[in-house]
């Protein structure tokens, strides 16, 4: 039996009846044939008590929760019972949502397939998890898992938080949550509070950020205002938990301050900000350009060091001295270009790196100054094309400063000469400025070579001519279809033509900026950049044509030539649109990881398919098997790479930096 429901954002089986007002079908059992339709007031089916209901509920506009079938009536899931004996559905008083036979026993019930929460009398066996939302308001797969793995360890990821190992997870009705053996005997007691089942409703929720929390919430109440208030959390301390390897809850560079409710806030330090105000854990960045490696010692002068308190970033020590003073510290920081913070307390001093991991305010550590590096220009970095803006703004103050002279000089001549020698050095000026402002206008309609850069400038009809009007497509990407064309004019030379899709609207100084960068890069492994085009909307980059195909068409038919152009897209535009949360693609450093893993594991960086849930994502089952110590799950078949481990390790260790 497949239930037939009406629209897709997210699958949600369990939806409590406290906060919505919707009209309720009867709460008896769902007959075969019986269905839902998501929409504003709609329909839910209720349990007995009505305190639980299984329906669809409205987040946002035209947005809802729970769903089976997409808007074309497609199927995207089913219970896969078939018609083996489905008789009825029914929502029970506990929470669960069945499918039961003729003699009312469970053929499926959602209990064995919790989301991100658990209720009372709801069990938890091997295999099983709660897997956290990304954010608060995005639903997809997040940061965060509560799992009990098939080898019975009991952890909360991606914090390496192990509890125990054990058969079950048991939350029983009376609020104890603990952790059983086959045997049924009590291993471990998760939450030990007990709770009258008669006067509160409860939930245990894997939150986004990384806690696990018991909330319960009177039923007496008839105040829709009160807040569900938590019981129990795990980790009570989310801030003081450290990764040697990752960011920790709040991303590299910000630091993490336990709130009142045991749940982290994400705070930059001082000159940074957050990468997406939308996404705190993502991280923060330097709101300066820092210092140059090239000029450290003359370039200190440029940067003040900037006192936080209690603030640390463990692990991010490059540096650590004992037996010296506050100001040979500060001395020590400010003369090296890779010290972004530096620590003194106590006689010793600590330098620290980008980016900084594992930060956290540290109420209790009063004994030490933490002291920020920061530009003392209070402009704001950009980081895109800085070099290009710089040397733009460089050339336009000189143009400007030859008009001044030139007028200066046109004036000058005007009041010492003669008649004649005036008439004739203003003939002289308006030819100049004439053939000045004509040779500036023909300048912006040509194509020219890019300064410094060996490949050639071309028109839009020129590669539209090369490419035969665009028609044989080699492939595409997340921005960009590439093209097979033919240069008439250099001995009928193949290339490839990308034509990327849709750029920002600001993209033309970003793209030069962007394509210098690529033009000086030069290695016999990387396909070779020949010229580009970029005119008015019309942004596209001519590439040689590799004739026997890339590295990627060996393995698995993908193409690799996207590096560094992931800066050029809209905001909303940086991630491809799959079930799985994160880019799909290949994005600077980040695609040397992925193509470092996907010869390694020879296999995409993206299997549907793949046997394992864990396995899909490569990047992340990469990293579960280094952290567990079981790379030999990465290279089963591969005899050569199992006979020599320990190069195995470092390899994967490289690319697992480079995430």
């Amino acid at each position: 039996m497949a239930l037939q429901l009406s629209y897709l954002l997210s699958l949600l089986l369990l939806v409590l009846l406290l906060p919505y007002s919707t009209t309720a079908q009867a709460s008896s059992n769902q007959s075969l044939g019986t269905s839902l339709i998501a929409q504003e007031n709609g329909f839910y089916w209720a349990s007995p008590s009505g305190d639980f209901a299984f329906g669809f509920q409205q987040i946002g506009n035209g947005g809802y929760l729970l769903a089976i079938c997409d808007p074309t009536g497609k199927k995207i899931w089913k219970s896969e019972l078939g018609g083996l004996g489905v008789v009825y559905a029914a929502m029970l008083d506990t929470g669960n949502f069945v499918l039961a036979s003729q003699d009312s026993s469970h053929l499926w019930q959602s209990f064995d397939h919790p989301i991100d929460a658990m209720l009372p009398t709801q069990t938890m066996s091997m295999g099983s998890k709660l897997v956290a939302h990304y954010l608060e308001r995005n639903y997809s797969n997040g940061r965060f898992q509560f799992a009990l793995k098939i080898d019975g360890n009991l952890v909360l990821q991606t914090l390496a938080f192990s509890i125990d190992c054990g058969f079950q997870v048991v939350f029983n009705a009376s609020g104890t949550i603990y952790l059983t053996a086959t045997n049924g005997s009590i291993l471990t007691t998760i939450s030990s509070n007990s709770i009258s089942k008669q006067d509160f409703y409860q939930r245990v929720v894997m939150e986004y950020d990384g806690v696990l929390i018991h909330y319960v919430y009177p039923k007496s109440s008839t105040n829709t205002s009160i807040a569900w208030t938590i019981l129990f959390l795990m980790p009570p301390n989310i801030c003081g938990i450290t990764e040697d390897i990752g960011s920790r809850a709040c991303g590299f560079n910000g630091y993490c301050e336990l709130g009142g409710d045991g749940r982290p806030n994400c705070k930059c330090p001082t000159r940074y900000s957050l990468i997406d105000p939308n996404d705190v854990m993502k991280g923060c960045r330097q709101d300066f350009l820092p210092q140059s490696c090239y000029e450290a010692s003359s370039a200190i002068d440029q940067f003040d060091l900037s006192e936080m308190e209690s603030i640390n970033w463990p692990l991010s020590d490059f540096g650590r001295y004992k037996g010296v003073n506050e100001d040979w510290c500060r001395k020590a920081c400010s003369g090296d270009s890779f010290c972004a913070v530096a620590v003194f307390g106590d006689g010793q001093c600590w330098k620290k790196k980008i980016p900084l991991s594992n930060g956290m305010k540290d109420t209790n550590n009063f004994a030490s100054k933490v002291l920020i590096k920061i530009s003392r220009d209070n402009s704001t970095f950009n980081p895109l094309g800085a070099d290009f803006n710089s040397t733009f703004s460089h050339s336009a103050a000189d143009l400007k400063k030859k008009k001044h002279s030139t007028v200066r000089l046109f004036v000058s001549v005007l009041l010492t000469g003669s008649m004649f020698l005036n008439l004739l050095f203003l003939l002289a000026t308006f030819l100049l400025v004439f053939c000045f402002k004509y040779w500036k206008s023909k300048a912006l309609k040509t194509y020219p070579f890019m300064p410094g850069m060996n490949f050639q400038s071309y028109t839009y009809e020129e590669l539209t001519k090369t490419t035969n009007g665009f028609r044989e497509e080699l492939g595409r990407g997340a921005f960009a279809k590439v093209y097979k064309g033919v240069l008439e004019y250099e001995d009928r030379k193949l290339v490839a033509v990308k034509r990327m899709n849709d750029l920002v609207k600001e993209g033309d100084m970003e793209f030069k900026a962007e394509v210098s960068a690529i033009g000086s890069t030069n290695h016999r492994n990387l396909v070779q950049l020949l010229g580009y085009c970029n005119y008015g909307q019309h942004q596209l980059l001519v590439y040689e044509f590799m004739t026997n195909g890339s590295l990627a068409s060996f393995l698995f038919g993908a193409r690799i030539s996207d590096f560094g152009l992931a800066k050029l897209l809209k905001i909303d535009q940086t991630c491809t649109t799959t079930g799985i949360k994160g880019p799909k693609g290949y994005v600077d450093v980040y695609s040397f990881d992925i193509l470092l893993l996907e010869l390694i594991c020879y296999r995409k960086s993206f299997e549907a398919e793949a046997k394992d849930e864990d396995q899909m994502i490569i990047a992340n089952w990469a990293y579960d098997c280094y952290k567990d110590k079981k790379l030999d799950l990465l290279v089963e078949n591969d005899v050569e790479a199992i006979d020599d481990m320990r190069r195995l390790e470092k390899y994967v260790m490289i690319a697992i930096w480079c995430i």
